[in-house]
């Protein structure tokens, strides 16, 4: 199961080509469009470093860290993936080390995937009802795959001061949030909050220790 979600996981990211700039035009903008040519960019750019992405895990973590983490919402993320009684009666102080340390793997995940990149492109289509006076919107999309069928995506957007911000994606219907919900879960029956984010540090310190 667990080698299941991170495939999923992996194919999220590869959705996130997208999301570079949420915040641009983001007030009054719309967010179809909006993705749509940050998508575009943002493909050219990894089309420009193809051949180096997997050779160089270094500048794919970057790209990864530079792209997404400014434009999600981390703090609407952290606190939807933990049960609501564990983000209650955490410390401040334990909600701000589990946010970082959520944050690095998720951006190392998505790393990993951005370096499996071929010549994917993607299309969006039009918010259903429109997106006008709302404050969280669902993008459909699809993934174009060369050598597969497509994949269907579907952004979680939240609108944050007038900027669009990421909080969730779903890939053929399976949820970020949800997947690792589920992983943390499984680590909170077994202990508690500070046990989580002992194993999230190490996880973590592992992984860095291998590039």
């Amino acid at each position: 199961m667990k080698k299941y979600l991170l495939s999923v996981l992996s194919l999220l990211v590869i959705g996130c080509l997208s999301l570079v700039s949420l915040t641009a035009q983001a007030e009054g903008g719309d967010p179809v469009s909006m993705l749509q040519s940050v998508a575009d960019k943002m493909i050219a750019n990894l089309k420009d470093h193809q051949t180096t992405l997997k050779q160089n895990p270094a500048l794919v973590y970057s790209m990864a860290n530079r792209i997404i983490v400014p434009h999600a919402d981390l703090d609407e993320m952290s606190k939807r993936v933990l049960p609501p009684r564990t983000w209650n009666s955490a410390t401040s102080t334990q909600r701000s080390v589990f946010e970082h340390e959520f944050t690095t793997t998720l951006v190392r995940t998505y790393a990993s995937a951005l370096a499996q990149y071929k010549d994917q492109s993607i299309k969006f289509f039009p918010v259903r009802g429109g997106y006008q006076g709302k404050q969280t919107v669902r993008v459909n999309s699809k993934i174009i795959r060369s050598n597969g069928p497509s994949i269907s995506v579907v952004y979680s957007l939240v609108s944050r001061g007038g900027e669009w911000r990421l909080y969730d994606m779903t890939v053929e219907g399976v949820s970020m949030l949800e997947s690792f919900r589920s992983q943390f879960a499984d680590q909170l029956s077994k202990g508690n909050m500070e046990s989580l984010i002992n194993v999230l540090k190490q996880h973590n310190a592992a992984r860095s220790s291998e590039e």
